[in-house]
């Protein structure tokens, strides 16, 4: 996603409803001089794209996000991750750039998606399993 791009969404996914071209501008007028037709192409690309889903509403449209910014700051470390030779080197240097806080994040995540572990998962032996 480029810049200009990013400047829409970050809007859209701030604002977590449909919005339109009109209003996109207006808020990207505060920071930047930007005319109207390359908010609404910028808005096309990214329904073209398929990060935002639109609605006709009279002679004009309302865009709306399809995903989150979390899902989509995932599929780039995704990307990137993939693109490694060396994936367990690739975490290793992305760890090594981290926050502490960032860390503490990772540790967060880690532990909501680690599922606890069931009888099946970690059989014993067959004299445990057979109660013998």
């Amino acid at each position: 996603m480029g810049e200009l791009e990013d400047a829409v969404m970050t809007r859209v996914w701030k604002w977590n409803r449909p919005v339109t071209v009109r209003e996109v501008l207006e808020d990207l007028q505060k920071e930047r001089s930007i005319a109207y037709t390359t908010v609404m192409t910028v808005l096309d690309n990214l329904h073209q794209k398929g990060w935002v889903r639109r609605e006709a509403e009279g002679r004009a449209y309302r865009y709306e996000a399809v995903s989150t910014r979390a899902a989509y700051a995932a599929a780039l470390m995704n990307e990137a991750w993939s693109r490694s030779d060396n994936a367990a080197a690739a975490l290793v240097a992305f760890f090594g750039m981290m926050s502490e806080e960032q860390r503490r994040s990772l540790t967060d995540a880690v532990r909501i998606v680690q599922l606890p572990e069931t009888p099946d998962e970690n059989p014993g032996s067959a004299e445990d399993r057979s109660g013998r």
